[in-house]
């Protein structure tokens, strides 16, 4: 395991104790990186136009097609630190 798979395991274990909960942009961003980082890019089926949340999730991850999954390690790391 790399060091930054073993932070990123650790800064996720960790973010639900944050102080303040993030507002709602920010946990789809934390969301959509985490998706990238442990699944790559957004393969499944586009939520229906009722399904508010799904859509906007799905949205999210599908901005960072192409992004790599250490650089979606780094940032998701890199902004959890930021919450703290």
């Amino acid at each position: 395991m790399s060091d930054l798979q073993a932070q990123f395991e650790h800064t996720v274990a960790t973010a639900k104790d944050l102080s303040q909960r993030p507002d709602n942009p920010t946990l789809l961003k934390i969301y959509a990186l985490y998706k990238q980082a442990t699944e790559g890019d957004n393969d499944a089926p586009k939520p229906s136009f009722t399904d508010l949340v799904g859509r906007a999730k799905w949205d999210a991850w599908t901005k960072l097609e192409g992004t790599t999954a250490d650089e979606a390690m780094q940032a998701y790391i890199d902004l959890i630190e930021s919450l703290r």
